[in-house]
């Protein structure tokens, strides 16, 4: 038998539907094209999904390199100025809270500084530019010899030459003498920055002094009465070793009275000595660097912000996955209902 015989022969026997499942299918088919006009405006969404996705991850991107080009265009004169502040305030210590300190300049140079008559610890902080290598050799000669025509000494000094030369001096100077000292400094160079710090020490120098004079009051009192009065040998011995410690105690106030007006006699003076190179050297950052960077800053932004969208739509975006799951299910038990029919 050829397969147009058979064929032939299966639709010649074909089965006929019984006249209700004809009606009843005419009445689903009837249905169907009643909700046609719905389905055919229904949205593409896997479609729209891989179309959307990377072009938003397209535009997120593309708009993050443009504004990172944007933002990244910052001069080398800023960056220069910040470097130089931040040097400046990493050089200057920080005055403790007991003391006075500010800026002083040769045309300011009685604006601050010690009093008269007073125990007054002072310290200074001085950092001047000067033109090349050659210049710092001769400003630290000329440093250590004013410090030396004002009565002062060198603590310690430390000269290097070649390209970006540098020094930096520590000298003590009497502190009558600190404020010319200051403006003769100042005249080495341009000034970048400066600093003095005033701490008092009249007050700790008056109780150290009231201290003592009690103490010899004391050791005076003791030693009076065991010259004129006939003790017994425990209360002898009780008089002697108080005696001996009151010594000791006064000997102690004794060095430090004497080491708290050393302090207040000589002032301490920091300079520091640099070339236009020592600052120049700090480069900025490159500009594709610095166009990473704020690329990357803009994409942290967006996607802040797409958290936050989300987070926003999470329960409109669970009400609508709960509707159509039950839409779902309704169907699902209407068809096994229509075909138990």
């Amino acid at each position: 038998m050829t397969s147009s015989d058979l064929i032939h022969e299966l639709r010649a026997t074909r089965p006929a539907a019984p006249t209700a499942l004809r009606a009843r299918i005419r009445e689903i088919s009837a249905q169907e094209t009643a909700s046609a006009p719905w389905n055919r405006f229904r949205f593409p969404v896997r479609r729209a999904a891989l179309i959307a996705i990377p072009a938003t991850a397209a535009i997120a991107f593309a708009s993050a390199g443009v504004l990172g080009i944007t933002r990244s265009d910052v001069s080398t004169e800023t960056y220069r100025q910040e470097a130089l502040a931040d040097k400046a305030s990493s050089e200057s210590p920080t005055a403790p809270s007991t003391g006075l300190s500010g800026a002083l300049s040769p045309a300011q140079d009685s604006a601050i500084g010690p009093t008269a008559g007073r125990a007054q610890r002072v310290s200074a902080t001085m950092t001047v530019e000067v033109a090349d290598a050659d210049a710092v050799s001769r400003a630290a000669q000329d440093a250590l010899d004013l410090t030396r025509a004002l009565g002062g000494h060198v603590v310690n000094a430390s000269v290097a030459t070649g390209e970006g030369g540098s020094a930096t001096l520590t000298v003590r100077v009497p502190v009558a003498k600190v404020q010319e000292a200051i403006v003769g400094l100042s005249a080495l160079g341009r000034i970048v920055s400066q600093q003095v710090t005033i701490d008092d020490l009249q007050e700790s120098l008056d109780q150290l002094e009231r201290r003592e004079s009690s103490v010899r009051s004391q050791i005076a009192r003791i030693v009076a009465r065991i010259e004129s009065e006939s003790l017994d040998a425990q209360t002898e011995a009780v008089l002697r070793s108080r005696l001996q410690t009151l010594r000791a105690e006064l000997r102690g106030l004794r060095v430090g009275i004497a080491s708290t007006n050393a302090e207040a006699r000589m002032s301490t003076i920091q300079l520091t000595v640099v070339t236009p190179g020592a600052f120049g050297a700090v480069a900025p950052p490159a500009r594709l660097d610095r166009t990473i960077d704020e690329a990357l800053n803009v994409l942290a932004w967006e996607a802040v912000i797409v958290l936050a969208v989300l987070i926003v739509m999470a329960p409109f975006a669970l009400a609508a996955f709960a509707a159509w799951l039950g839409r779902r299910l309704y169907r699902r038990r209407e068809e096994e209902r229509l075909l138990a029919v």
